[in-house]
């Protein structure tokens, strides 16, 4: 019993000493780590009693009173409030417990002993044996919750300390590329300073530059100008000796010699006769009106002009045959020169009747002309109000057709340096135009499905000619005829006679959109392309394709005839000249533009090939 008081007495001193524990203040050391501004808690708001805390109290308290009054104490333990919070622990095994868990194994065996010995006589009355305050089964659980934050705190600290060495990293590098981003700028200012300077130094010299450039455009003019009057002359001179020439014939010539003779004596004849003839400074000549059977006597306007007979002869005949005889090999071919005509796609490129000069006309509505084979630019042009899409040259090379998005035809003078005539009738974009080997008449066809003649002396459109269901991409006369040939989107090709209008010969044959078409320098051959590469070559008296050549799959845009009929060069919307050699029809390529061709054409003697592409390029091959 002595031993049980002791143990009595011990767990009511563990109470009080409990009980001082709480009233002790908790201090916060003022050189903690973390940094953070903690609020101060006043006494009233920390211990303020709940209904647990009051139950807590009331349970420690009696353990700290004399511990002789055994019954009063366990009455008031009895009667204090149980939590219902979980299941308390028997007094028995709480104190064998706790003796087992301060290693008082001589007081474990002393209280086992005497507490079997008073079970055993009946001494222990069951009722008093009572439950442990449940303040106790809470403070291990506070301790427990306690070493549970104590290693949480440790983790966090140093979790903190880690993202504190991170942001010490982030701010170097933060004032490192703030430092880099100061010089960038520095640099970018006197960058921006270097360029001022510059632009104003530049300034100083656009007058003396464009002082310049209109002194070269100004020698250019008049260097093509005393070419121009050159080739005038030249022909002035021809046709004077030929009409002195004619003067000295013998009268007895009869008229069957004049017809049947070569056509420079029956132009001579004609000139003898003096009927209404007039001479041109080629030295073709025109046929009065009252000997064409197909015009009446009376014009429609008094400025109109008459078309020539179709019967005379290509005076270029003997020449185009001597080329024959030359062989050319197309795999000899090679880029000589490449430059950069125009800022937008080249539609097309012309080649002068006399001269080594070529004209270009571009998406940037401008058209220009180049001396060939050095590249220099001789001559510029504007005035269209939309993209241009063909351009050729007057018989005499003294003037320029243009065509245009802006559904219009206009003639430009090289000597004025001006538009002359524009041609309005058109309904829709103007794709491509035609001199008459005369110089009176120009043709052209449009995206409205029709081509129209136009007179030059009257400035009006003389026929339409109608019959294609779609748009007409093509328009050539046949060299020193009254034949026009058209080619069209609805997949066919067709002759027409310019004077009446009315065709003539259609050719089928064609899958796919024929995109041009072209005689070959004796007229007996007709070229086609169409939108899906197939090539076509036509003999113009069976009416019959001769060649079909599948080129593609990428369209073909244009071909060009050489000057000695032998190959064909066609411009190939995959960025190539092809080259096929009409006897073998065998293809070989030249490669060098970065974008479609849309324009090839050979020089007067065929040692030359140039290509214009929808880079903007030009390029000779030679």
């Amino acid at each position: 019993m002595e031993t049980g008081k002791q143990t009595h007495n011990e767990v009511g001193r563990m109470a009080a000493k409990h009980e001082e524990s709480v009233d002790e203040n908790v201090l916060i050391p003022d050189d903690s780590e973390d940094d953070y501004q903690y609020e101060e808690v006043l006494a009233d708001e920390a211990y303020s009693m709940s209904g647990e805390d009051e139950y807590l109290e009331a349970t420690v308290r009696p353990l700290g009173e004399p511990s002789h009054e055994r019954g009063t104490v366990l009455q008031k333990l009895t009667s204090a409030k149980q939590p219902n919070s979980h299941i308390p622990e028997v007094v028995d095994d709480f104190l064998r417990n706790f003796l087992v868990k301060m290693g008082m194994s001589r007081t474990l065996d002393c209280f086992q002993a005497e507490w079997y010995e008073m079970v055993h006589r009946g001494v222990l009355k069951p009722e008093l044996v009572e439950f442990v305050p449940d303040a106790y089964t809470h403070n291990q659980l506070l301790d427990n919750e306690l070493k549970n934050v104590q290693r949480e705190r440790d983790s966090f600290r140093q979790a903190a300390l880690q993202a504190a060495d991170t942001q010490i990293k982030l701010q170097k590098e933060r004032n490192f590329h703030r430092m880099q981003h100061k010089r960038v700028v520095q640099e970018k200012n006197r960058l921006v300073e270097d360029i001022k300077r510059l632009k104003k130094h530049y300034e100083s010299y656009e007058p003396a530059l464009k002082q310049l450039s209109d002194k070269y455009q100004v020698a250019l003019k008049q260097k093509m100008l005393i070419s121009l009057e050159r080739d005038r002359a030249s022909g002035q001179a021809n046709s004077l000796e030929a009409t002195l020439h004619s003067t000295k014939l013998p009268p007895q010539i009869s008229s069957a010699n004049r017809d049947t003779g070569p056509p420079l004596e029956r132009e001579k004849t004609q000139s003898k006769s003096g009927k209404g003839v007039r001479l041109l400074n080629d030295g073709v000549a025109l046929s009065d009106l009252d000997k064409d059977p197909t015009k009446s006597t009376a014009q429609k306007h008094p400025k109109d002009s008459a078309f020539p007979v179709s019967s005379r002869l290509n005076p270029y005949l003997g020449q185009i045959k001597a080329l024959g005889t030359k062989s050319k090999k197309t795999s000899g071919f090679h880029l000589t020169n490449s430059l950069k005509g125009h800022t937008q796609p080249i539609s097309c490129l012309a080649l002068h009747p006399s001269n080594f000069i070529v004209a270009s006309s571009s998406d940037d509505q401008l058209w220009r002309l180049w001396g060939m084979p050095a590249g220099e630019m001789i001559m510029t042009g504007e005035g269209h109000s939309d993209w241009l899409s063909g351009c050729s040259f007057h018989p005499t090379g003294g003037m320029l057709a243009t065509t245009s998005g802006d559904t219009t035809v206009r003639i430009w003078d090289f000597s004025q340096g001006r538009c002359i005539l524009t041609l309005e009738g058109h309904t829709h974009a103007t794709w491509g135009s035609s001199f008459h080997s005369c110089g009176d008449f120009v043709a052209s066809c449009s995206m409205d499905n029709t081509t129209k003649v136009w007179d030059l002396e009257s400035e009006r459109c003389r026929n339409t000619l109608r019959g294609h269901a779609d748009s007409v991409n093509s328009v050539t006369f046949l060299p020193f005829s009254n034949t026009l040939l058209t080619c069209s989107a609805d997949k066919t090709l067709s002759l027409w006679d310019a004077r009446i209008g009315l065709c003539s010969q259609t050719y089928y044959g064609h899958q796919h959109s024929c995109n041009y078409a072209m005689f070959n320098a004796l007229g007996n051959t007709i070229a086609s392309c169409d939108s899906y590469g197939v090539v076509k070559l036509w003999d113009v008296r069976k009416v019959a394709a001769m060649v079909t050549k599948n080129t593609g799959p990428d369209p073909s845009n244009q071909v060009a005839f050489s000057p000695s009929g032998r190959t064909l060069a066609i411009a190939s919307n995959d960025g190539s000249v092809k080259l096929m050699e009409l006897a073998t029809t065998q293809v070989s390529s030249l490669l060098g533009h970065e974008d479609a061709v849309q324009s090839v054409i050979f020089d007067h003697n065929g040692e030359y090939i140039l290509s214009a592409a929808s880079d903007g390029s030009i390029i000779l091959w030679s």
